[in-house]
């Protein structure tokens, strides 16, 4: 499934806008792998087949992906209720990328800025073309990219992160490919959309159950601190992933020399 960033002015995330993207990632959810539990052994196979395997989230507005929070907005209102309003649909949102049982691919064009540089960081898989840009530049005007880091800086090695949040310099596609930002880059929109229906092809040749598990445990195992303890649970994950169904059937296919017939389902 595809996303497109409607035309506000430069793809500012207002509050409005921060509410209508969590209210349809919240729906989005629910088309992700449902409990096993609310399927009958009859519904299993055809409500697998029409999961969400995926979603692709790009923008219509030309030459900008986003340039973060609305400002105006901000400065227009003294409430500070209203101000933590706005941060806290703005973390919902990220966590909710992050929270999502299938893979989030961003297309970028143009410019991602500030908590629009955010966004793309939260997402799994980035794609860009060549004419792409990307900034924290809070300090710029005296609000500096506190929450924006968050994410960037879990991207991007420590010297590129203080790089971008200390100096508000914007870095090309190039330098944030280098600097773990991007996953790639691509001449023009074409060759973009091309290379994202290509990893689309791989993600969906895979079994939802084992991407959605996959992907829930090598987030966590990211956050942990402790080398042992993220083995300990490596260990308990793979061997619940074992025991699935999709997992047994991929492992006999292999064996056998043909190709799996998957379920999909999280048994």
């Amino acid at each position: 499934m595809e996303i497109l960033f409607y035309i506000a002015y430069r793809n500012a995330l207002s509050l409005a806008m921060l509410q209508e993207l969590n209210e349809h990632f919240e729906s989005l959810e629910k088309q992700c792998i449902p409990p096993t539990s609310t399927q009958s052994a009859s519904s299993k196979s055809d409500e697998n087949a029409s999961l969400l395997r995926a979603l692709v989230i790009s923008s219509n507005c030309e030459k900008i992906f986003s340039s973060g929070h609305d400002l105006k907005e901000m400065a227009e209102s003294n409430d500070g209720k209203y101000r933590q309003l706005i941060f806290d649909e703005c973390t919902k949102l990220m966590l909710r990328l992050r929270a999502l049982p299938v893979p989030v691919i961003c297309q970028v064009d143009g410019l991602a800025a500030a908590a629009g540089c955010q966004f793309v960081a939260s997402c799994d898989i980035v794609l860009a073309t060549e004419r792409s840009h990307f900034s924290t530049p809070g300090a710029n005007v005296g609000l500096f990219c506190s929450t924006p880091g968050i994410a960037v800086a879990r991207s991007v090695n420590k010297r590129m992160a203080a790089y971008m949040l200390l100096t508000g310099r914007a870095i090309t596609a190039n330098e944030a490919l280098i600097s773990g930002l991007v996953t790639s880059i691509s001449p023009t929109i074409e060759a973009m959309q091309s290379q994202t229906e290509s990893i689309l092809e791989s993600i969906i040749a895979k079994p939802a159950s084992v991407i959605a598990l996959g992907k829930q445990f090598m987030y966590k195992q990211m956050e942990m601190n402790n080398l042992a303890d993220a083995y300990s649970q490596g260990s308990k994950v793979m061997v619940d992933n074992l025991s699935m169904k999709d997992c047994q059937e991929g492992i006999d296919a292999f064996l056998g020399k043909r190709q799996p017939n998957w379920t999909h389902s999280n048994e």
